[in-house]
């Protein structure tokens, strides 16, 4: 059982704007070990910011993110797009780890060159990976670490055990170092069957401070929030009750 989670600082914490430097700089001032953000990839081939495709540029138009270059974006957006590169230069300098959530395949590459280029492989890892994308990742690049996401369909159409098992040997065929979770998903079992296979478990994302307090002590590896300020203090809690 792990002593204390990882603080992962979910994308827009504290009230900030989701896939923004001043999401990722608040992250760190308030004590976060991970910074989590949504990854795309532009049609010349630039990992930026964005959870989705479509971007509303200035005019009050829809535009496309992966049919537009970085500078037509930068030229059509009231407010430039935050490259990758920008975002893990302020991890790098904090010290800290980048939980890179990638929504489409075509990042894999780019986002591979970017973080080998940066020396920041043992700085980052993946999540937003099923199984299929997993295992592109494991022969894109096998250097990079990565989170198997687990398909929440599979614990509705099996068993809890047999869809736990799946997922294990599902993320151990992709070669993921660990789970991310729904946290409603998580239950002893699959904590213990984890720690059998050697996976840490991931969680998110929990906000209300009682149920940080319930996973934390169940032991798993990492809680997303957007409330870092309050997982910090439980987190810093827990360990001075453990002292």
């Amino acid at each position: 059982m792990n002593a204390v989670p990882l603080v992962t600082a979910h994308t827009g914490c504290m009230n900030t704007p989701d896939n923004s430097l001043l999401s990722i700089e608040t992250g760190l001032a308030n004590g976060a070990d991970i910074i989590e953000d949504d990854i795309r990839v532009t049609r010349d081939g630039v990992p930026v910011l964005s959870h989705d495709n479509e971007v509303r540029l200035a005019d009050g138009s829809v535009g496309s993110l992966s049919q537009m270059t970085i500078s037509e974006l930068n030229e059509s957006l009231s407010i430039p797009i935050v490259k990758l590169e920008q975002a893990l230069h302020l991890v790098r300098c904090a010290g800290k780890t980048m939980n890179l959530d990638l929504k489409t395949d075509d990042c894999l590459e780019p986002v591979s060159e970017l973080v080998e280029q940066l020396g920041m492989i043992d700085r980052t890892f993946l999540s937003g990976c099923e199984v299929d994308r997993a295992r592109k990742a494991k022969h894109s690049n096998s250097r990079l670490r990565k989170l198997l996401n687990v398909d929440a369909s599979l614990f509705l159409a099996r068993s809890y055990t047999e869809a736990v098992l799946q997922t294990l040997q599902d993320a151990e065929s992709a070669g993921c170092f660990g789970i991310n979770v729904p946290y409603r998903l998580v239950e002893s079992y699959l904590l213990e069957k984890a720690a059998e296979y050697g996976f840490q478990i991931y969680i998110w994302t929990v906000d209300r401070e009682e149920e940080m307090r319930l996973y934390a002590a169940m032991g798993v590896h990492s809680i997303t929030t957007r409330n870092v300020a309050d997982l910090v203090r439980v987190k810093k809690e827990m360990l001075a009750e453990g002292s």
